[in-house]
């Protein structure tokens, strides 16, 4: 706790970022029969206080290529490369699309959108650029009980109200989730098919509605889908449920942001609930949970406008072993509580340097769940520290 003496100083800011061809393309206003490139990556070194280590890291590099066909018509695709290399046999990062639909204009407030592509759900999750959230690290509630940068293939209809001015929406139909692969300690986050050989047996529906009132933002999201993906024999002999819907999985989240002039605040709260997650421990032995929940509040502050310097601190407390199956095992690191204070210089519009300080604290682990104790492996902590240096850029 004594890192907490200059950390409890700091508030925060709401970062700067150039429009990119991305952008353009969404809003509509790229030059038809035109190809556009741009990209964002990011990169950090990061120092455990607790085993006095550190690590650095290409976190990621994404290409980013569009076109657009005709005035109503485009195309939009993201190509990552995660941890810098990829090498056969070996640990290391990979390569994945992250994107690739088209994009459809039905007219001035209203389009479609088919293919691979994320839904909106959660604040990170679309908007995940480096510039466009403090810290080095995506905040982990939106990583692990919201898995940011959500992608799966579908379509999806977006659009804004005419009569009720700030007024948005959208609704999606993707394909669902596979719940052998729900890995304790990242909820659904390994159950996605992110566009590989996802199976369409089971589907899910996603949506969201966006009010933007003043300088307030306030959303709502939500998902429920099926995350079996068998036919019917397969799933009988795994005594699971079948169907468009089977073996569903809820999502819901609000959040609340406010941004006015130097001041920024924002906050989310969400909730994945798995009612056949006792059927899922039967069938699969993953230890799936019935219920995880979580949120956080960040505020944030620019204290220099000429060098674009803010500050900011965010509270996150989450558990996803909230309630678990009998026959689920609970696992208390789980509970998780993160404070994570720094700043960030923007030196041009596109460009960030980051500096951060996370504190986390858990529960205690489980003893039954404790495959490697001590001294074979270091004894686990409940309390931990990080101080990370890192940079970001979006063109």
């Amino acid at each position: 706790m004594k890192h907490l003496v200059w950390l409890l100083l700091l508030v925060t800011t709401s970062p700067l970022m150039a429009q990119t061809a991305e952008d353009s393309l969404q809003n509509n206003t790229a030059k038809e029969r035109q190809t556009y490139i741009s990209g964002y990556g990011e990169a950090k070194g990061s120092y455990n206080t607790r085993y006095r280590t550190a690590q650095a890291n290409l976190t990621r590099a994404v290409v980013f290529i569009g076109h657009k066909f005709n005035s109503r018509i485009s195309f939009l695709s993201e190509t990552e490369l995660e941890s810098a290399r990829v090498e056969g046999g070996k640990p290391g990062g990979e390569i994945a699309l992250e994107q690739a639909y088209l994009r459809f204009e039905l007219n001035r407030t209203h389009y479609l959108q088919a293919g691979l592509f994320i839904p909106r759900i959660g604040i990170i999750n679309e908007n995940h650029l480096p510039t466009t959230f403090n810290g080095n690290d995506r905040p982990f509630t939106e990583t692990l009980l919201i898995p940011s940068t959500w992608r799966e293939i579908g379509i999806g209809f977006y659009g804004s109200s005419d009569r009720l001015q700030g007024l948005s929406y959208s609704l999606a139909l993707v394909n669902g989730l596979n719940s052998g692969d729900f890995v304790n300690g990242s909820g659904i986050r390994e159950g996605r098919f992110e566009g590989s050989n996802a199976t369409a047996s089971n589907i899910a529906l996603t949506g969201s509605v966006t009010y933007l009132i003043r300088d307030f933002t306030v959303q709502m999201s939500a998902y429920y889908g099926g995350s079996a993906g068998l036919n019917n024999r397969e799933a009988d002999s795994l005594q699971l449920n079948s169907g468009l819907f089977g073996t569903p999985v809820s999502l819901g989240e609000i959040n609340v942001r406010y941004n006015h002039n130097r001041f920024a605040f924002r906050a989310l709260g969400a909730a994945l609930y798995i009612p056949d997650a006792q059927k899922i421990n039967r069938a699969y032995a993953n230890n799936t949970a019935e219920l995880a929940v979580g949120g956080y509040g960040e505020v944030s502050y620019r204290v220099f406008t000429k060098t674009k310097t803010t500050v900011f601190l965010r509270y996150e407390a989450f558990n996803l072993n909230q309630e678990i199956p009998d026959n689920g095992i609970r696992n208390n690191t789980l509970d998780q509580q993160y404070i994570t204070a720094g700043f960030s210089v923007f030196p041009a519009a596109g460009v960030v340097i980051k500096a951060d300080y996370v504190y986390k604290q858990t529960g205690k682990l489980n003893p039954a769940l404790n495959l490697n104790p001590f001294p074979n492996a270091p004894p686990y902590y409940t309390s931990n520290s990080f101080i990370n240096l890192g940079l970001g850029y979006s063109f």
